[in-house]
C-alpha cells in the first residue's frame, strides 16, 4: 500500500476544497468517515484506485489502493489545489484599494481561508454528473448519479467505507439500457449526450489545457458553455470559468454586488474586474449565504421515472 505526505504552501480547508467534486451527500464516489478522512474512488489512467486523505496539523497524508494507487498519490496535491493561486486573488483585491466590492470579497476570502480550486484530472468522471445536472434541481441529478454509479460502478479497491464505488468506464456508460436511464430519472436527451460523449472519451482525456478542453467539449452535441465550465472547474481547476447559463448564479452575483438580480450578461460585466478568478468569486458568494429574496418561481424536481 503506497503512501504520500504533502504540506501545502498555505492553509487548506479540505472540506471546502473537495466540495465541488462531490455530487450530493450520498455520492458513492466520495465519502467521509467518522475519523475525518476523505475517501475518493477513481478510474485512473492506470486502472481503478482508492485514495484516503487525512490532514493533521497542516500536513496532508494520503494512502492508496488498487491499480491506480500511484496515480492518485501523484496527483493528490493537484486535487487539493497545489496549482491554485488564492494569494494572487488576494493581491488583486488589495490592488483595488477602497473599492467596496473588493472589500466585500476580501472579507469572504478571509472567512473561506483554505478554500482552493483543485484539479481532479479525469474528464469523463466530471462530465457525466455535469450532464445529469443540466436544467434540473440538484437533488434530482444527485439521485440519478447515485443510482447509476451504484448499479454500474465497481467496488472500490482496498478497505474503504462500505458502498464506495469506482465510477463506470466510458464503455460501460455506452451500454446502459434506456430503461435504466429511465429508472435513474434521466430523460433521453441527457442520456444521449452522455452515451455520445463516451464514444469520444479517449480524446477528451488528452486535452492538456482548459481552453483545448472547452473546444473539444463544446463540439459534442448537448454540451454547451455551462456544462463545459462545470467540467473545467473540476478537472483543470479553472478559477476563471464561471457557469454562464446557470439558473441561480447570475442572480446571486447581481444581488451580492448591487442588491439587484441580473442576467448572464450583467453577471459577466460585474465579474470582469476579477478576470482570472471569476469562478472563485462565484464560489465565495455561494459560500457567503447571501441570497436575493425568493420572490420568483422555484425549479421543482421532476421525476422522469413516473413518465
Amino acid at each position: 500500500m503506497p503512501e504520500r505526505s504533502w504540506r501545502p504552501d498555505g492553509p487548506l480547508n479540505l472540506g471546502l476544497t473537495v466540495a465541488p467534486h462531490r455530487h450530493g451527500s450520498g455520492d458513492p464516489v466520495w465519502q467521509t468517515t467518522p475519523d475525518g478522512a476523505l475517501w475518493r474512488a477513481c478510474r485512473t489512467p492506470e486502472g481503478p484506485g482508492t485514495l484516503r486523505i487525512s490532514v493533521v496539523a497542516g500536513q496532508v497524508h494520503g494512502m492508496a489502493w488498487g491499480l491506480g494507487a500511484e496515480w492518485l498519490l501523484e496527483t493528490m496535491p493537484d486535487l487539493l489545489g497545489a496549482a491554485d493561486d488564492p494569494a494572487g486573488f488576494g493581491a488583486l483585491l488589495d490592488a483595488m484599494g477602497d473599492d467596496p466590492v473588493a472589500g466585500f470579497l476580501k472579507g469572504l476570502h478571509q472567512r473561506a481561508s483554505g478554500m482552493r480550486i483543485g484539479r481532479a484530472g479525469r474528464v469523463f468522471e466530471a462530465l457525466v454528473p455535469a450532464v445529469l445536472e443540466q436544467k434540473v434541481v440538484g437533488r434530482e441529478a444527485f439521485r440519478a448519479w447515485r443510482w447509476l454509479v451504484r448499479k454500474y460502478g465497481d467496488p472500490a479497491p482496498g478497505p474503504g467505507p462500505e458502498g464506495l464505488r469506482v465510477p463506470p468506464s466510458p464503455d460501460t456508460w455506452r451500454l446502459v439500457p434506456s430503461w435504466d436511464w429511465h429508472r435513474a430519472g434521466a430523460e433521453a436527451v441527457r442520456a444521449r449526450t452522455i452515451v455520445n460523449a463516451a464514444r469520444h472519451a479517449g480524446k477528451l482525456e488528452t486535452a492538456s489545457t482548459t481552453w483545448e478542453a472547452d473546444r473539444l467539449l463544446r463540439a459534442l452535441p448537448g454540451i454547451g458553455v455551462w456544462t463545459s465550465a462545470e467540467i473545467r472547474q473540476r478537472v483543470w481547476g479553472d478559477a476563471d470559468a464561471p457557469s454562464v447559463g446557470d439558473y441561480h448564479i447570475p442572480g446571486l452575483v447581481g444581488f451580492a454586488f448591487t442588491g439587484e438580480k441580473t442576467d448572464d450578461e450583467g453577471m459577466l460585466r460585474l465579474l470582469e474586474p476579477f478576470a482570472g478568478h471569476r469562478h472563485r468569486v462565484v464560489r465565495l458568494i455561494e459560500l457567503s449565504g447571501r441570497r436575493p429574496p425568493g420572490r420568483g418561481p422555484r425549479m421543482a424536481p421532476r421525476d422522469y421515472r413516473n413518465f
